[in-house]
């Protein structure tokens, strides 16, 4: 027999092989073993998550002869035959080549016919959202009103892209990224199976490379095993995926912790010559900028380090770095990687910016290296402080003559760069089920969101939550101050919360030290208003509004409730 892929050989059977989607896989069994299952569903999420996988094996459980509590036995002929491709009554369409109304009118006509051997006649569409809108229209009447006997299984890696009247007639299910842990167990389990020996630090480098897809990972693992003759090494998983070797980044950034760039343009040289690729490099950059940051600040967040590209030697230049000039450098790498992606010019772009990040004191210590400019300055300082001290006598002894004019502020403070009309309009109408449903998809809209954003908005998190808005709280300043001002960036966030939470969604910045102020502020003046319309009475008072939608929203040990 032919040599078949990892991922072939090894794809789920039953909903419990599936990895990273107990809850999906758990609801399905569970309408399955009730009798229970919808016409039509929707699977949507990233590649490789198990959209298809779980596709085939509902199929088989719905038909299967003998399930076990919503699970196909995988032995009876209709399992068997679902498992060699050749049950006529599971259709496997891809709509990526099979997208126009022609073929969907196929669909619909044929689906009037009972199935051949199975109860159900299973239609599985993939990369849906590929049909066009004619298409869509024609596939439309067809999932309102089917047949009892027919099954739609819709899967997607872009739900965006499909229109809401397709959506409104299917149960949908959103496959999520699946975690680093999960894929790391999982290889591991196979390669035990397999009796292969493997390096652990070579798994953890195939496994970040594929980004929450285990379709992904287990063929860069073939990949490698192929490369390494049956083998897993950390040189072989380096080699497979471009990522960089210890040394190549440590040295890296040593030379870059010393301020020597000519030491740093040498590395960089060797790293590119190696053929390594430059945006797996910048990430790597960020991941251990990152790191450090952790390092560098409380136990707490030092515990939520990655351990794996974490080695003694670059950990060891921790105190060379302090978070200003590490956050300075991530700023960098950020606007090097927009580059990248839109010019050819990689090794010009990865030049400039290792000389940025290793001399960013250059401003600061100009004047230090010569000591007569130094004496200069310091003469210019003096008759410019006696300039000014001459025009605020001038300014004072007119002050009386002249109108008083409004004072100009040339920097605004953090306080203005809050969008407290925002805030506040969410407040109005924030529940703890709202709140509670944003943490929910937070995984989710992170994983929409390219290496350098994600770095940016892992010190943050959602602290308020509406139908129509989320309030989203920065434990870093600069963070908040960076991605406030990056507009786009933040049209990003709201369309990425609207598309997980099927509603128009807004998504609303602040820095985590200014929200207990801010939410006391809301509290207080609602609380100030309903006092203000409050008519005096005699009579027994009766509970506040307010009050008690500030209970609601933040809970007896927040609030404190004070009678005059």
């Amino acid at each position: 027999m032919a040599y078949q892929a990892l991922y072939r050989v090894w794809r789920p059977q039953t909903f419990s092989d599936v990895i990273g989607q107990g809850v999906i896989t758990q609801t399905l069994k569970n309408a399955v073993a009730s009798n229970m299952t919808s016409h039509a569903y929707l699977f949507s999420g990233p590649r490789g998550t198990g959209k298809t996988s779980c596709a085939k094996i509902l199929a088989k459980a719905v038909n299967c002869l003998n399930p076990h509590d919503g699970e196909p036995c995988n032995e009876c002929e209709i399992c068997q035959a679902a498992n060699e491709n050749r049950l006529n009554d599971v259709i496997e369409i891809d709509a990526a080549s099979n997208n126009g109304v022609e073929e969907i009118r196929d669909i619909r006509d044929k689906v009037k016919y009972a199935p051949t051997e199975a109860k159900f006649k299973v239609y599985i569409i993939d990369e849906v959202h590929m049909l066009s809108q004619g298409a869509f229209n024609a596939l439309l009447k067809t999932l309102e009103e089917p047949p009892a006997n027919v099954m739609f299984i819709l899967a997607t890696t872009e739900p965006q892209k499909i229109p809401a009247t397709i959506i409104s007639r299917t149960q949908s299910f959103t496959f999520r990224r699946i975690s680093k842990q999960d894929i790391l167990d999982r290889m591991t389990y196979i390669l035990d199976d397999k009796n292969i020996k493997y390096d652990e630090e070579g798994l953890n480098i195939i496994a970040a490379s594929a980004e929450g897809g285990m379709r992904d990972a287990l063929s860069i693992l073939d990949q490698a095993l192929s490369y390494g003759d049956d083998q897993l090494t950390l040189e072989n998983a380096q080699e497979v995926t471009g990522a960089l070797s210890n040394d190549q980044i440590t040295a890296y950034m040593s030379a870059v912790a010393n301020n020597e760039s000519a030491q740093a343009l040498e590395s960089l040289y060797k790293i590119l010559e190696s053929g390594r690729s430059a945006v797996r490099f910048t990430e790597m950059i960020i991941r251990v900028c990152r790191n450090l940051i952790l390092y560098n600040s409380n136990s707490d967040l030092s515990e939520q380090m990655d351990n794996t590209i974490m080695t003694k030697d670059l950990l060891n230049l921790a105190n060379k770095f302090d978070n200003q000039r590490l956050f300075y450098i991530v700023d960098q790498v950020s606007s090097a990687q927009k580059n990248l992606k839109n010019s050819n010019q990689t090794d010009v772009y990865m030049e400039i910016l290792t000389v940025k990040i290793s001399e960013p004191a250059i401003k600061e210590t100009a004047v230090e290296e010569n000591p007569t400019d130094n004496q200069e300055v310091e003469k210019l300082s003096q008759q410019v402080e006696k300039l000014q001290s001459e025009i605020k006598n001038l300014s004072t002894s007119n002050v009386s003559n002249q109108p008083e004019r409004p004072k100009k502020t040339t920097r605004k403070s953090k306080s203005n760069h809050l969008n407290r009309t925002a805030i506040y309009k969410v407040l109005d109408n924030a529940t703890k089920n709202d709140l509670s449903v944003a943490k929910d998809i937070w995984p989710d809209l992170m994983s929409k969101l390219s290496v350098t954003q994600r770095a940016k908005m892992r010190v943050a998190d959602p602290v308020a939550a509406s139908v129509d808005g989320i309030v989203v709280a920065f434990d870093f300043e600069l963070w908040y101050e960076q991605v406030q001002e990056d507009s786009e960036f933040l049209n990003e966030l709201s369309n990425s919360a609207s598309t997980l939470l099927k509603k128009d969604c807004e998504i609303v910045l602040v820095p985590k030290d200014q929200w207990p102020k801010i939410r006391k502020e809301y509290i207080s003046n609602n609380i100030d208003l309903t006092k203000n319309d409050k008519v005096e009475s005699k009579a027994e008072p009766k509970s506040d509004p307010a009050v008690d939608e500030a209970l609601n929203l933040f809970g007896n040990e927040i609030v404190d409730i004070k009678n005059d």
